[in-house]
């Protein structure tokens, strides 16, 4: 049965309120060469704007768009390339379906986001957690623009753990959802201070950024302590590589095979009383969600 402590909202930019009494899905679009998924898949604005399309049409409330992979490895994405990635994306999906669909940026760059909500995004998705572009959570002040903030354990360049799931790639954690909880009521305490608004923020726990899949897991099981922080937490599980560690798929398996248990753990999360669910199959989730009885 679904937990919820409380009956939490979402304010992300100035006239957007999302009520999340029940889980609500964000879908995922990439502008990137090289995301782990669905790299290369979007070449155009239209091809942006008509993926969009389909996944409101599937029951997303909103789209989370990036142009700089996180993948473990990734480089850095200068600002000017991020910019020409996401802006004539943006565009064009605002010209397709009108200001009324969410649309948050995917960057941890402050003059990204900046860029992104003149042309029409509503709220940032800073898997920094505001720690890469310090004048992020001032950004967001100024604007009144929601955010999400995660934890991770290194930046994409940096990390050597995500996708190794050997001893000797083990991260150490005393416990794990003490530490990311610990984490992310010091950034949101952060972000608050800065003037952004306690309802303006989502906690994201960081599935597969820095975990082993025991830890991934312990973080999904427990999300009811993460929740009793006061914000609402976001679930981004979709087709990771822990996931197919997970089903204990074999070597050499892509990400398209992960979609079954994709939405089996995005599910259990929902349950466990995340809140927002990043995912890039919309319909499946949203189907699936619809076969549960949320009270």
């Amino acid at each position: 049965m679904y937990k919820h402590p409380t009956t939490l909202t979402w304010h992300a930019a100035p006239g957007k309120v999302f009520h999340l009494p029940t889980p609500k899905i964000l879908g995922i679009i990439n502008t990137t060469p090289d995301s782990f998924y669905d790299g290369g898949t979007l070449p155009t604005p239209r091809s942006a704007a008509e993926r969009a399309a389909g996944m409101l049409a599937a029951g997303a409330i909103g789209i989370d768009l990036g142009g700089e992979s996180t993948r473990p490895g990734a480089e850095p994405v200068p600002d000017h390339e991020q910019l020409a990635r996401v802006i004539p994306a943006i565009t064009a999906i605002r010209q397709a379906l009108g200001h009324a669909p969410l649309i948050t940026i995917d960057t941890t760059r402050a003059a990204v986001a900046d860029a992104a909500f003149d042309a029409g995004a509503d709220a940032v998705n800073d898997v920094s957690a505001g720690t890469e572009s310090p004048e992020m959570f001032a950004l967001c002040a100024r604007r009144n623009r929601g955010i999400i903030l995660m934890h991770r354990l290194r930046p994409p360049s940096a990390d050597q753990y995500s996708t190794n799931y050997t001893a000797d790639a083990t991260p150490r954690y005393d416990d794990v959802v003490h530490h990311v909880g610990h984490y992310l009521t010091q950034r949101a305490l952060a972000a608050v201070q800065a003037g952004i608004p306690a309802n303006a923020i989502i906690l994201d726990p960081g599935l597969g950024f820095g975990k082993t899949v025991a830890q991934n897991l312990k973080l999904i099981e427990r999300t009811d302590e993460l929740a009793k922080l006061g914000y609402p937490i976001l679930s981004g599980i979709s087709r990771k590589s822990f996931v197919g560690a997970y089903m204990k798929l074999p070597p050499g398996h892509t990400p398209a095979d992960r979609l079954p248990a994709s939405i089996s753990l995005s599910l259990l999360h929902a349950c466990q009383g995340a809140r927002l669910l990043r995912v890039h199959d919309v319909s499946e989730h949203a189907n699936m969600l619809d076969l549960l009885t949320f009270n």
